[in-house]
């Protein structure tokens, strides 16, 4: 391994198999168990995480019937399109919107799994790795380390580091990378890929602006949820925010996201696997100059992540209701309005009493409506 990548890069089999030995002792095993195993005795189940020899062994017996698991008990139905662009010698750089921070990888692995295609690497931030169990889960299922919470010249350095290793995975045909489109999920339901980004992918390049994204093979992809995973909390972050001007997460915040994001109902889930982005489309975005070349690259991938992003009716009833209008009434029925605003008063009563109701009403349905107004210049 690359002295330089070594503190990033996910586990070696070794690794791996020393790391689920690790977790096989874990006093929280049986809890784990129970929830994504129910039908596995503890001591099986234990004995089984101590024989796994590699990390492909330990996605195909563990992790894909984990997933399943999370699809099957809090979906209504999981589907993909655009599979064949991924299929092929040629490794890429998967980069999606992000509403939820383990699942929206997880899936997209997943439908990689079912379609017997290599599993990709993916880019997570170190601040969800709140400890040595978490970080050995993490690494052992390909986890590439996003670093987090450091100063701007530590962060440019990181980002060097990390815009390397993406770069020789890809073209060394180690393996292909997913990250998200930004940091942090997005909360508003407004999905816009960080400039920031790019130019960070463009600095490890040996070549010019063209040649540097021509060798990654982008492959944008789109996730949406029926029901959005963590809306609650996501509303409730949004409006402190607006009062407070920042938000300051709890400890251990993300980890509850994490498990609240697999165990809340998602409805239908639904990516789309969107075409690549083509060397015509590289070629144009470099005839502008400076960070209009960014800019413009960023906006091809907007349009291919948006375009491809699936509403549901919970999408069209919160814009029609947030707005007042009857715009989209052809895609919904009263009863389903009733649904959605019953659902919509039980998820914002877990929330403080002290928070303005109708001020959270607002932002809980326009992180379900925002995306009709995002999508409607495709439509």
């Amino acid at each position: 391994m690359n002295e330089e990548f070594e503190s990033i890069s996910p586990y070696t089999d070794e690794q791996a198999v020393e790391a689920l030995k690790r977790l096989s002792r874990h006093p929280a095993l049986p809890a784990i168990c129970k929830y994504f195993f129910p039908d596995v005795p503890v001591s099986v189940f234990k004995n089984e995480l101590q024989s796994v020899q590699s990390i492909d062994d330990f996605q195909q017996k563990f992790m894909s019937k984990a997933v399943k698991g999370v699809i099957d008990s809090t979906t209504s139905g999981f589907t993909y399109e655009g599979v064949e662009y991924l299929k092929g010698d040629k490794k890429f750089l998967a980069i999606s919107d992000h509403r939820d921070i383990v699942l929206d990888p997880a899936l997209i692995q997943y439908v990689m799994f079912t379609e017997n295609l290599p599993m990709t690497e993916i880019c997570v931030g170190t601040n969800l790795l709140s400890s040595r169990t978490v970080e050995d889960l993490m690494r052992s299922n390909r986890m590439i380390k996003v670093i987090r919470g450091i100063s701007a010249r530590e962060l440019y350095l990181s980002s060097q580091v990390l815009s390397k290793y993406i770069r020789s995975t890809i073209t060394s045909g180690k393996a292909s990378v997913w990250i998200a489109q930004r940091e942090g999920r997005t909360k508003n339901g407004l999905d816009i890929t960080e400039q920031g980004l790019l130019k960070m992918f463009d600095m490890s390049g040996t070549g010019d602006f063209k040649e540097n994204f021509k060798e990654l093979n982008i492959i944008p992809m789109s996730i949406s949820y029926e029901y959005e995973p963590c809306d609650a909390k996501k509303a409730r972050e949004i409006y402190i925010k607006s009062k407070t001007g920042e938000y300051i997460k709890k400890d251990k915040e993300d980890m509850h996201s994490i498990l609240t994001g697999i165990r809340q109902w998602k409805g239908g889930v639904h990516l789309c696997i969107g075409k690549p982005i083509t060397k015509r489309e590289i070629d144009k975005a470099s005839w502008y100059e400076k960070n209009y070349r960014y800019q413009a690259l960023r906006r091809t991938m907007d349009d291919r992540i948006l375009s491809g992003y699936k509403l549901w009716k919970t999408n069209y009833i919160a814009y029609d209701l947030m707005n007042g209008t009857t715009k989209y009434a052809d895609k919904y029925s009263q009863e389903e309005v009733d649904k959605f605003k019953a659902y919509t008063e039980h998820k914002l009563g877990k929330l403080e009493n002290k928070f303005n109701k109708d001020e959270l009403r607002d932002i809980f349905w326009h992180i379900y409506g925002n995306p009709v107004v995002a999508k409607e210049p495709y439509m």
